[in-house]
Order: structure tokens, then C-alpha cells, then sequence
């Protein structure tokens, strides 16, 4: 049994608000410092760091407005689970690293972002869905 609240729409955004959470972050560190976002393209061998260190600012950011602000929601969702399904398999490669703690987490990290990724494809479904409806 529901209750009211639980199906009110601030409980819904406040759970795309989490949802989005680690990209708004991630997006904003790397726009107040950039020189930082330019390391870390250079660190996993992304080339040119520039343009694409912008890419990843405008994406994080960007995607998570439309979800949070529900204009073509399902297009957001579907471009942070198409970045963050990519990002983790250039990222987190486990399977690489020899077993051992570091192992352990990347391993961890890697199946978190996948839960991250059908979150974001749930978002994309139910918005879509809502839209048939209309």
C-alpha cells in the first residue's frame, strides 16, 4: 500500500535530484576548475582534453536540467546512461588490475555505475511511457 506522500511529486524529484547528483557535482568541479577536468581526460587517454573535458562539462550538467526539470526528460536520462555506461567501461576496468583491494572497489564502482545506468534508463521508460499516455 502507497501512501500519499510517497507518490508526491517532490518525493519524485527529489529522487531524480540524487539520481543526478554525482554529474551536477562532477560538472560543476570540473567547470570551477578546469585544469583539473583537463587531468583527468588526460589520465584515462582522452584526446583532445580540451573540447572534450567541455563535452563532459555540458553533458553532466545539461542532461541533468532536462531531468530535473522534466523538458525532455527521457532524452536527459538516456544521454547520462549512454555517458556513464561508456565512462565506466574507460574508467573502471577491474577485470585489468591485479586482485587486491583496488580490484575489489574498481569492481564495486564498475557495477554501481550499471545500476546508475538502468536508473537512468527507468527514467527514460517512465517518461516515455507517461508521454504515450498524454
Amino acid at each position: 500500500m502507497t501512501t500519499r506522500w510517497t507518490t508526491s511529486p517532490a518525493v519524485r524529484w527529489v529522487a531524480l535530484l540524487l539520481l543526478c547528483a554525482a554529474y551536477l557535482q562532477g560538472g560543476l568541479n570540473k567547470a570551477m576548475d578546469f585544469d583539473a577536468a583537463l587531468a583527468e581526460m588526460n589520465h584515462f587517454g582522452m584526446s583532445p582534453a580540451g573540447p572534450l573535458a567541455v563535452a563532459v562539462i555540458v553533458l553532466e550538467l545539461g542532461a541533468s536540467a532536462l531531468i530535473l526539470t522534466g523538458r525532455l526528460r527521457w532524452l536527459g536520462a538516456l544521454a547520462l546512461a549512454g555517458f556513464t555506461l561508456m565512462a565506466t567501461f574507460v574508467a573502471l576496468r577491474f577485470w585489468q588490475m591485479p586482485v587486491g583491494p583496488e580490484r575489489f572497489m574498481a569492481a564495486n564502482s564498475f557495477f554501481e555505475h550499471l545500476g546508475l545506468v538502468g536508473g537512468f534508463l527507468l527514467v527514460a521508460w517512465h517518461d516515455l511511457k507517461e508521454r504515450a499516455h498524454v
